[in-house]
């Protein structure tokens, strides 16, 4: 009984609420041109926020001394930012607890995956070396785990002797202080600056 009630009184109140609206149908024009503008203002602003962040993006640039001073986490970040820059639009940071290796990952405009892993040290050249042992977990993981087309390991310092040679004969790629530091203050790409890459999976799509 009590339901019934008060769905009668439910369905009085809205047919009085339309019998409103409809002798007050300026309203609705109203409301409605005030949710388009809104609607326009924030599609507006969202437009606006993505450019200025494609501008930023393309003006990306780092001094080495700008990456010495950043956190460990943050040198993966500015290493993500640093492939977005270069065309790179699903560049992503996937260092952390269980990260098999991988840092950063991204493909690049010819369809190559990019697996990176970053090695940062806080003295710079400074700091120790970054030996073999990071080359053969990376190198035991990016392919057979990711997917790599190009497997890199970045370092804002620098790599022990044994270093190159084994990542010559695995096809690993090494970006020491002063490649990283040619990289991040220039605007030419990493795979610019790298040799012995694979070849291109598909036309370059900047081009």
């Amino acid at each position: 009984m009590m339901f019934a009630l008060g769905s009668v009184v439910g369905v009085l109140l809205l047919f009085a609420v339309l019998r409103w609206l409809l002798s007050h149908w300026w309203l609705l024009v109203v409301m409605a041109v005030l949710a388009a503008g809104a609607a326009a203002w924030w599609l507006r602003r969202k437009q606006q926020r993505a450019q200025w962040e494609r501008i930023r993006a393309r003006g990306l640039r780092y001094q080495i001394s700008q990456l010495d001073a950043l956190h460990h986490r943050q040198f993966e970040y500015a290493i993500r930012d640093l492939m977005q820059r270069d065309g790179c639009a699903d560049a992503v940071q996937v260092g952390g607890a269980g990260d098999g290796g991988a840092d950063v990952k991204a493909t690049d405009p010819y369809g190559r995956c990019w697996v990176i892993q970053c090695k940062h040290r806080r003295a710079g050249l400074g700091g120790s070396p970054v030996g073999t042992p990071d080359l053969y977990v990376l190198n035991g993981t990016a392919r057979q785990l990711h997917g790599a087309d190009v497997v890199v390991l970045v370092t804002n310092g620098r790599f022990s002797a044994p270093c190159a040679p084994l990542a010559k004969s695995q096809r690993l790629h090494l970006v020491d202080r002063r490649i990283l530091g040619e990289w991040a203050a220039s605007s030419r790409p990493l795979w610019e600056l790298l040799p012995r890459l694979p070849a291109p999976r598909k036309p370059d799509s900047l081009s």
